[in-house]
């Protein structure tokens, strides 16, 4: 694998629904890529084109035209299955609600991706508890969702995210429905997790969160419209919470 490859490379991505009269162009040309360890938030208004954006990166969603390489591959000259294992081992979704299954520990809703993938229960058991530890949780582990906190049920999402290693995190609105503090906590594990070398998409309508990023890109009508780098906000500010 070449340490110097995009981990995502967009080329004149469109996206158009509709036909004739009714036909909406949700993408209209975007190009951009993302490097190994960058950290990008993309941003943009109700209807900017970041939803279709994030559901063509997370490969659950096609483009009408253009090409989108993922880790130096082709998303288009994938079978269905194949796909699916993109999305499985290539990319760690965070979502705005968590998506944790109630009535399970947290160990085993972060053991999930590796019991899809096959693995063994012993080997499943300690590549969680070390995603825990990275969020700051291997102290939770037991717990079920109910009796963890918004914020912590986001984290044990983030670990989920992080459990297969993938080449890129894609968090879309993470912290939509979190108040002030928990938004501060997993902005914080986000930051450290960067620090550390990963790879971060994060989508999202609020300006502090996009703040935290080192480069920022703003969608407006399905084009970009601002594509910059930053210096990040608030970076830290929770130093040493994930350690």
């Amino acid at each position: 694998m070449s340490a110097t490859r995009p981990v995502l490379d967009v080329r004149s991505l469109t996206k158009v629904y509709g036909e004739g009269e009714t036909t909406v162009r949700a993408l209209d040309g975007v190009s951009f890529q993302v490097e190994r360890g960058e950290y990008l938030a993309i941003m943009g208004s109700s209807g900017s084109g970041k939803s279709t954006l994030m559901n063509i990166l997370g490969c659950l969603d096609a483009p009408t035209a253009g090409t989108y390489l993922l880790d130096g591959v082709d998303v288009s000259r994938l079978s269905d299955v194949q796909l699916a294992l993109a999305r499985n081992r290539l990319i760690g979704f965070v979502f705005q609600a968590y998506n944790l299954i109630p009535r399970t520990s947290a160990v085993a809703n972060v053991e999930l991706p590796l019991a899809y993938a096959g693995m063994r229960a012993t080997e499943r058991r300690r590549r969680a508890m070390f995603a825990l530890d990275l969020v700051g949780l291997a102290d939770r582990a037991e717990l079920q969702p109910n009796q963890l906190s918004g914020g912590q049920q986001q984290r044990v999402a983030v670990a989920r995210a992080l459990v297969t290693e993938p080449a890129l995190l894609l968090a879309d609105e993470p912290t939509g429905n979190l108040d002030s503090h928990a938004t501060e906590e997993v902005l914080s594990v986000l930051d450290d997790l960067n620090a550390a070398g990963r790879t971060i998409v994060l989508i999202s309508h609020e300006e502090e969160v996009g703040a935290r990023a080192d480069r920022l890109i703003k969608l407006f009508d399905g084009r970009i419209v601002a594509d910059s780098r930053q210096a990040p906000v608030g970076r830290h500010s929770a130093a040493g919470m994930v350690r």
